[in-house]
């Protein structure tokens, strides 16, 4: 858990402000967005990819629980930090965008904060009135299908705002997918280094670094569509993210494995229950 928050809320932002500023300099619409992006950390996707690299599940789901949270607390600070006052202390060029903290609190409460109070309340009141066996067999069935029509939703329409400029501006989306590829490869790379120094073991190593690796574009898009508007650069750069990110984390759950043979050749299977599935 500790080498989770570090990789995510220290080395991950920092690593993305970094890529941001060296590769698009002169775009700062795109810089803006690539650095709200790597101030999401993940909370959904991390659960397919660490599933699919058989990685260990609760570990998975107790560090998107620490990850939700603690963006809801410290996202709008942390924004403004490295948007605003980081660029200054380095004497960086000043682009003129005037970030509002308060802005993107808005956005975080509503877009992360309701649906997180609106699952524990549904939890707390559906166990304590009907039980947990009706919660997790009757009630959780029938509402969890709703969240991936929302996702798919949400997707199609925001590509639908976007679509015109991703094909009109491929140079700038080839500019933008750059520092991306580069982020994915580091913090991945970095996860994995790290759980493999610490001796975590397969299970936790790969957990560590898909939640090092995975953003929360959902977020990202969302922060950035509230605070710079639905056809802003920024928020281009966030729709990018997913196209790059899937087809990367896909790649890298095979990478994962590969290793799984060759690094921990003696390890007892701890995914035994994700081969199964």
């Amino acid at each position: 858990m500790l080498s989770s928050l570090i990789v995510n809320w220290l080395i991950g932002p920092a690593v993305m402000f970094t890529l941001a500023w060296l590769l698009l300099a002169d775009l700062p619409e795109y810089r803006t967005g690539l650095i709200i992006v790597g101030l999401a950390r993940c909370i959904a996707m991390v659960i397919i990819w660490n599933d699919l690299a058989c990685g260990d599940r609760e570990a998975a789901a107790v560090l998107v629980a620490l990850n939700s949270v603690f963006q809801v607390v410290m996202f709008a600070a942390m924004g403004w930090f490295y948007l605003s006052v980081l660029p200054g202390w380095l004497g960086l060029p000043q682009t003129g965008i005037d970030v509002s903290p308060r802005n993107i609190a808005n956005s975080v409460l509503i877009f992360l904060g309701i649906p997180l109070l609106a699952g524990y309340l549904s939890r707390r009141l559906g166990e304590r009135s009907k039980g947990r066996h009706w919660y997790e067999t009757r009630f959780l069935p029938r509402i969890g299908p709703w969240a991936l029509y929302g996702l798919l939703a949400t997707i199609v329409i925001l590509f639908a705002l976007q679509g015109h400029q991703i094909t009109s501006r491929p140079r700038d989306v080839v500019r933008i997918a750059v520092p991306l590829l580069a982020y994915f490869a580091i913090m991945w790379a970095g996860g994995y280094a790290l759980g493999f120094i610490l001796r975590l073991g397969y299970a936790h190593t790969t957990t560590l670094a898909f939640t090092a690796a995975g953003n929360n574009f959902e977020l990202a898009i969302a922060v950035a569509i509230a605070t710079f508007g639905a056809t802003s650069g920024q928020a281009l750069a966030g729709v990018v993210g997913p196209l790059i990110e899937v087809p990367v984390l896909v790649g890298l759950v095979y990478v994962s494995l590969t290793l799984r043979s060759r690094l921990f050749p003696i390890e007892p299977d701890r995914g035994a229950d994700a081969n199964a599935r």
